[in-house]
Parts: structure tokens; sequence; C-alpha cells
């Protein structure tokens, strides 16, 4: 019979192998992964995905906001009334202070521009709410709920009631990515308070910080609380930023190991002010047209030969 001799199809359909497969994936991820580093060519791709998926994760972090706000707000009744009490006991204790903070504030205004000293810049910003967590478990990064529609850029500074919190890294549509100060890639120039010393800060991705370039003999103590210098033009100076809380000193060593523990609520979850960004400072005065290490002394040598023809 001829039907008996027909082989029947295969059940499945061979195909590439699935190891040529992976190579193949693995190299065209590699491919993207490298392009979009250098390049940022996935850039407008990554916004768009974002102001797809932004309203869905609004909408499944839902349930559990309402859980958390429910909990949070039969939880502390007591903590807002003891706080209360506290609050108004602390206006009472600095009621005289605050009376006169107008009256000084006129004052140093006055003296100011007695002295023709040029006026500090204003720190204004917009306030907006952490949302969660960047994914990167390795990175100490957070998302809040403004974007480019409420005009947020890359690089202003953010902080809280008690200092600053890091800078805007990245920034989305209806969101921004803020780099905390505590992230291994996040450098913030300060300045000691007591001793006027400068130097810069450096995340150690642990929620510690680590001062840097200051000399083993260096005036710097436990305890010593760091500030915004000001000199790189992003955050303002006078922030705190961090506090003194061990000091490694070798002589083997040029530099001591000075490490720090950030002043504001870095890892707490709340509301941060996203400031607005600094004026534009002046540019540097033009250098020596001269060669290294002229100076004007070939001018010097024209008087002299001038003047002795005079005599």
């Amino acid at each position: 019979m001829a039907g008996i001799d027909h082989a029947p199809p295969p059940f499945f359909k061979r195909g590439p192998a699935p190891l040529a497969l992976l190579t193949f994936y693995i190299a065209v991820s590699l491919a993207i992964f490298v392009l979009d580093l250098r390049f940022k060519s996935l850039e407008l791709l990554r916004q768009s995905i974002a102001l797809v998926v932004d309203p869905v994760q609004r909408v499944a972090q839902t349930p559990g906001s309402l859980v958390d706000y429910a909990a949070s707000y039969l939880q502390g009744l007591r903590a807002l009334q003891h706080e209360n009490s506290e609050l108004k006991h602390n206006q009472l204790t600095t009621a005289p202070n605050l009376q006169r903070l107008a009256q000084l504030e006129v004052e140093n205004e006055r003296l100011r521009k007695l002295l023709a000293v040029k006026e500090r810049e204003k720190a204004n910003g917009q306030v907006t709410q952490i949302l969660y967590t960047a994914r990167d478990p390795f990175s100490r990064k957070v998302i809040v709920d403004k974007g480019q529609q409420a005009g947020i850029i890359a690089g202003q500074p953010a902080i809280d009631e008690a200092g600053v919190v890091g800078q805007v890294t990245r920034v989305f549509p209806f969101s921004s990515e803020i780099t905390l100060i505590t992230d291994k890639d996040q450098v913030v120039p300060v300045q000691v308070v007591r001793s006027g010393q400068r130097s810069v800060v450096f995340g150690l991705g642990n929620g510690q910080l680590e001062l840097r370039y200051m000399p083993a003999n260096a005036d710097v103590q436990v305890g010593d609380i760091l500030v915004t210098s000001g000199l790189d033009g992003i955050y303002l100076a006078g922030f705190p930023v961090a506090k003194v809380v061990n000091i490694e000193r070798d002589s083997a060593y040029s530099f001591a190991r000075i490490f720090c523990v950030p002043i504001a609520g870095v890892e707490n979850f709340g509301e941060v002010m996203v400031l607005d960004p600094r004026k534009a400072l002046p540019p540097a005065p033009p250098e020596s047209s001269g060669r290294p290490g002229s100076s004007d002394k070939p001018n010097l040598r024209k008087k002299k030969k001038v003047s002795g023809k005079e005599h």
C-alpha cells in the first residue's frame, strides 16, 4: 500500500540550535548596551516607555499606599498629639530669637550694601514626593513625582529639612531620578565649619561618606560639621552635608581617612525640595598671553633704555 511507505511530518520543526540563539541574543544585548552607554541612543525610547508605564506604576502602588496611609493614620494620632505639645513648647522657647530675626535680616542687608558685598542667592525650589527607590540594588537613587512637566532639569540639587539629600541626575516627563549623596558616584564640595578648610566628600554606597584629600595632620575632629562650599556652581553655600564620625590617621600615608554620616534623612522616605538651578558663574579671567614664567621684565628693560637716553 502506498500510504504505508509515507513518512509522517516531524512533530517539531527544527530551527537554530539553542546555543546559537543564546549567543546571538547576548551579542545583540551587548551591542545595544554599548551604543546606549556611549551615544545615549535609547534615551528617547526610555522616556517613551517611562511615559507609558508611569500610570500603570501609580495604579499598582495605589492599594499599598492606601493601606500604609490608613495604618499610619491610626497609629500616629497619639504621636501627633505628643509632637504638637513639643512644638508649642519649642515655639515659646525660640520666640525671642524669632522676633529679632526680621530686624537682623534688614540690618544684615543694609550692612552688605554699605560694604558693597554681593547679595547671596535665594534658595528657591519646589517640593516633591519620593515615590520609590531605584531598581538597582548597588546604587542609592530615589524617584520623585515631578519631572519635565514641572520644569525639573538634570543637575538641580535636592535638600530636606536637615540638609543636602542629593542631585537630580535623570528627568522623565512625569518623574525624576535623584542620586543620593551616599551613592558611590556622587561627589559634593564641602567646607569644615569649625576650621574653614575646603575639600570634597565621596559617597561610599553603604550609607556613609568619606572626606578625601585631607592631609594626615589636617585640623579635622570627630563631630565637625561639613557644609556645602558652593565652589562647584551647583550647590548653594552653607547647606549642611555630613558630620565626621571617625578619623584614621597613619603616618605612612599622606592623607587621612575621614568617615562621615549624612545629616539629612538620606535613607528616609518623605518629601524633598528640588532647588532651582544656580545662576551662571562669571567666566574665569583670561590667562596671561605670555609664556609660563614670563613677566614684565622686557618692559622694564625698555624703560631702563629710555631712561638712559634721557640722561
